[in-house]
C-alpha cells in the first residue's frame, strides 16, 4: 500500500494503490483551508476502498445477476467478492493492488492485471490521473489478455459530500427501478424525486438506481459551502448510477454523502439488461475519461 499526493494550484489529491482509489480530492480557500470536493475518508493509514473518495469499476460496474452470464455459446461463472452481497461487486480493479507507472507533482499512472482467479476476464487495467487548472482529469483504460472476446465496461464509483443545500443536476432519460438482491427490474420514467433534468435536492431515502441516456454531465452545487462541482465524462459513459444509503443499511450513515457512478453500460447488461458492453477481443483495449472541475458558488 502506497499514497501518491497530487498538488497543483488550489487543488490537492492523495491517491492510493489499494484499489486504485483516490482516496481524498480537495480545494484549498483562501488561508488554507481544504474543502472536499470528494467524502472525506476516516483518518488514519487504513486505505479500505469503500472508505475512499473514488474506486475504478473495471472490467465492469454493479453486479451480474447470478454471478453468470452467456456469450457466444459459452457459459461464464463468478465468484462473490462481499462477504454481505451474494452477487460479484464492481468487478476486482477497487479489490486488487495497482502498481506505480508514474508519478510527478501534478500526475500519476497505476496500472494492474488480473489473471484467472476463477474469472472469466483476464485484462491489463491502467489509470492516469492529472491536476490542472482547477480540474482532475481521470482516464481508465481495459485490454482484454484473455484467449476469447469478452464484454468489457469500464466507470467510477465517486463519492460526493451530501448537505442540507446540496443541489444534484445529472440530465438523464429512464431509470431502472431496484428489485431483490439490489438488481435492476423494470425500466421507465424515474419519480419526481429523481428527476435531476434540473437542480434539485437529493431525497434523504434509499436510492439505488441505474440511469439511461445520460448527457455525459453532472454539476453538483453545495450552496452553503460557497462550492460547485461539474462531472463531465467521455461519451463512452453514457449511463450513471445513484446511490443514496440508509441507516437501516448502514448504521453509520448520516446522509452525508451520495455516490453518482459515471458507467460505460447498464448494471446487468451481461444479462440483457440495458446495453453499453463493448465486446474486447484478444488484445483490444476499451478506454475513457472522466473530469471533475471545482467552481466557486
Amino acid at each position: 500500500m502506497t499514497d501518491i499526493r497530487l498538488d497543483k494550484d488550489r487543488l490537492g489529491a492523495v491517491l492510493s494503490t489499494t484499489g486504485g482509489c483516490i482516496w481524498r480530492f480537495f480545494l484549498r480557500r483562501d488561508g488554507g483551508e481544504e474543502a472536499a470536493l470528494l467524502r472525506e475518508p476516516p483518518a488514519g493509514e487504513a486505505r479500505a476502498p469503500l472508505q475512499a473518495g473514488c474506486f475504478p469499476l473495471v472490467p465492469f460496474g454493479n453486479r451480474i445477476a447470478g454471478n453468470a452470464f452467456a456469450f457466444e455459446g459459452r457459459s461464464y461463472a463468478l465468484t462473490p467478492n462481499m462477504p454481505w452481497d451474494p452477487h460479484v461487486l464492481h468487478g476486482d480493479g477497487w479489490t486488487s493492488e495497482w502498481t506505480i507507472e508514474a508519478a510527478a507533482a501534478d500526475r500519476a499512472e497505476l496500472a494492474m492485471s488480473h489473471r484467472a482467479d476463477g474469472s472469466p476476464f483476464a485484462y491489463d487495467a491502467r489509470q492516469s490521473f492529472a491536476l490542472d487548472g482547477d480540474t482532475l482529469s481521470v482516464h481508465l483504460a481495459v485490454t482484454n489478455r484473455g484467449a476469447a472476446a469478452l464484454p468489457f465496461g469500464l466507470g467510477w464509483h465517486p463519492y460526493f459530500p451530501l448537505t442540507p443545500d446540496t443541489r444534484l443536476e445529472a440530465p438523464a432519460g429512464d431509470h431502472w427501478e431496484e428489485g431483490p438482491g439490489w438488481l435492476p427490474t423494470v425500466r421507465g420514467r424515474p419519480p419526481a424525486d429523481l428527476d435531476f433534468r434540473a437542480p434539485a435536492p437529493l431525497p434523504r431515502r434509499w436510492v439505488n438506481n441505474g440511469f439511461e441516456d445520460w448527457t455525459g454531465m453532472a454539476r453538483i452545487r453545495w450552496p452553503d459551502r460557497g462550492l460547485t462541482l461539474v462531472l463531465e465524462a467521455d461519451p463512452l459513459f453514457r449511463r450513471y448510477f445513484l446511490f443514496v444509503s440508509d441507516p437501516a443499511f448502514d448504521p453509520g450513515y448520516a446522509h452525508d454523502f451520495f455516490c453518482l457512478e459515471p458507467m460505460s453500460h447498464s448494471a446487468d447488461a451481461h444479462n440483457g439488461r440495458g446495453g453499453g458492453l463493448v465486446v474486447l477481443q484478444p488484445g483490444e483495449t476499451l478506454a475513457g475519461a472522466m473530469r471533475l472541475t471545482a467552481l466557486s458558488g
